[in-house]
């Protein structure tokens, strides 16, 4: 039975390191598409009148971010790995976004492998800072709890007070007993100078030091449409 365990461990690593290995030898050239497949994730999120982000939650959210298609595969013990972008409010509107990557794995009866959706609402200021960060641990360094869903629905207002970081996904297949404690949150270098054409740290971009540039702009409007909406 050990040698089992240890053989589901294994290859769920070997799932998630390929993963990791194939995007970088992409050398990060579709980071401005990713940007843009953030901007079509949200858009179709909340398109879903009845399993929409809650407009309350999303109006008090700090920052947003968003990681599409992000790799899960599992036998007894699951893997996570994806690349993501982020963005937050700032006196001149959303900010520059700031690349990351999240990988982790969970523990939990899980079947199967797909690819899903992920979105992160970052809710107060100390989950701000984590994000502004270079690494960070959800779970251990910042609060994470699966988001309540439904444009109208109205969040157990336990998420006003404690919650740091909200999280939803949208799965494209079946896939049981995710769970996002102990996934690592870092900095993408290599898709932040692919972007940028040079380093931009998380907080330069975040904070809204430098202006987002026009390959920005489908995201930033999205978030922009959306946060209004919510607003009304």
């Amino acid at each position: 039975m050990k040698k089992l365990l240890l053989l589901v461990v294994l290859w769920c690593a070997v799932i998630v390191s390929s993963a990791a290995a194939a995007d970088d030898q992409s050398k990060d050239s579709k980071a401005v598409d990713r940007v843009q497949s953030a901007a079509d994730v949200l858009n179709e999120i909340q398109n879903a009148p009845d399993s929409g982000i809650p407009e309350d939650i999303l109006r008090h959210s700090e920052c947003v971010a968003v990681v599409p298609s992000m790799l899960k595969a599992g036998f007894i013990f699951g893997a996570k790995y994806g690349r993501g972008i982020a963005s937050c409010r700032t006196p001149k509107g959303w900010s520059a976004p700031a690349f990351f990557t999240i990988e982790g794995g969970s523990f939990g009866l899980q079947i199967g492998g797909q690819a899903v959706d992920l979105v992160l609402l970052i809710m107060n200021q100390n989950g701000m800072q984590h994000l502004l960060s270079s690494q960070f641990s959800l779970g251990a360094d910042a609060s994470v709890a699966a988001g309540p869903v439904g444009r109208q629905a109205e969040g157990d207002t336990d998420w006003k007070m404690r919650a740091e970081i909200l999280t939803y996904s949208r799965a494209r297949g079946i896939f049981a007993g995710v769970s996002l404690n102990g996934a690592v949150v870092k900095q993408d270098k290599n898709s932040t100078r692919d972007f940028y054409g040079h380093m931009v740290t998380p907080k330069a971009a975040l904070t809204g030091e430098i202006d987002p540039p026009p390959t920005a702009n489908g995201f930033l409007t999205t978030l922009a449409k959306w946060a209004q909406e919510a607003a009304k």
